[in-house]
Formats: C-alpha cells, structure tokens, sequence
C-alpha cells in the first residue's frame, strides 16, 4: 500500500503528462518531458478555482489517458463477466475517481520537479516505460514508471508505478474485494458514491 505522500505524488506526477497537444511523433519520453511544465503553470495559475482546475486537468488527461484499458487492468479477471454498460460505467467512475484523488493533491506540492532517467522496452514494440524520478525541496527523490501503449499513432498512459508498485494492481486488490463481496454493480455503486461525496464537499 502507498504512503500517503506517495499516492499524492504518484498522482500529481501522472498529471504531469498530461499536458497540452501531444504531437503524432513525440515519444512517451518527449511527452512526459515537454509537459510538466505546463501543468505545474495550470496548478498555480488555478489553485484557487477547483472547478476551473479540475476541467483543464481532465482536458489534458483525456487525449492521453486510455481509461478502459486502465479500468479493466484495475478490475481484473472480473472485467470479461461485466456487461458493456457495467463496463461503460467502470470507466466512467474510475475515470472520476482519477481526478478526484490528484485534484485532492494539486495544490499541494507546486514546487516538485520531475526528472527523466530513460526509457525501456515493454512487451512489444507497442509498449514502453519512462522511468522518472520525482523531487521536493528537502524530501528523497521517488522513482515514478509511466507505462505507455501506442494505439495508432498515439501514445497513452495505461499504468504508473510508484517505487516499484503498480497503481492499476494497488485498486485490482481494493476491486476485487469489493466484486467479491458486492458484486460488479457494487463496486460501480461504491466508486459513484464516493464521487458524489466528494463533488458535493467541495
């Protein structure tokens, strides 16, 4: 399980890559270098505005982000069993989710830097991972993995892993416990009440 200034971290860092248009050809090592800047820009200039805030991040994840592939990682062997629209509804609050945590964090920690210490291959030629590491005045740099898939001619962010631990098997565990105990419509009514909680906190 993630600390909790981990999880923070974690992430604010997948924001990070989410930046303004990714051009066709960029790398996933080219992406998540050219577009820290311009969310932390974001953070700073929004901090005050939650809503404004939270519609420019999701703007920026939505191109970049495959959320079903990460919803159906995330809920594992149960994902196949799901009918279309229990699945529809899986990525739509897990999508939710997403941005609810890190919004949580935004504020937070604006003076983070990231840095870039490569990239390795993936299973096949359609997959890579950049590994980083993310540092705070005073803090141990973290080492932060972004796995990128290319579909088409795109490159999306479908898992991060924060000092070797997967997000996407992190929330598979939560999930899968949740399914057991209440069933695939559970855990879709879980993730919308938690949602509903927090929009209304705000």
């Amino acid at each position: 399980m993630y600390s909790l200034f981990s999880k923070l971290l974690l992430i604010i860092t997948f924001s990070f890559t989410a930046g303004a248009s990714i051009a066709n050809n960029d790398t996933p090592e080219q992406i998540v270098r050219s577009t820290s800047k311009d969310v932390l820009d974001i953070i700073k200039k929004n901090d005050k505005d939650t809503s404004k805030m939270r519609d420019l991040v999701d703007q920026r994840l939505s191109p970049l982000a495959d959320y079903n592939r990460m919803t159906s990682l995330a809920v594992g062997r149960y994902w196949k069993s799901a009918t279309p629209a229990q699945q529809d509804a899986l990525s739509k609050e897990f999508r939710t989710m997403m941005i609810r945590t890190y919004l949580s964090a935004l504020t937070l920690y604006k003076n983070a830097q990231i840095n870039v210490r490569g990239t390795r291959a993936g299973n096949d030629a359609s997959e890579q991972t950049v590994r980083t590491e993310v540092s705070l005045p005073g803090q141990k740099p973290i080492p932060l993995d972004f796995s990128f898939e290319k579909i088409g001619s795109e490159w999306k962010v479908f898992d991060i892993s924060v000092e070797g631990i997967s997000f996407i098997n992190n929330h598979r565990n939560q999930f899968g416990a949740v399914i057991r105990k209440d069933g695939i419509d559970g855990l879709i009514k879980s993730l919308s009440e938690k949602n509903n909680t927090s929009r209304q906190s705000k």
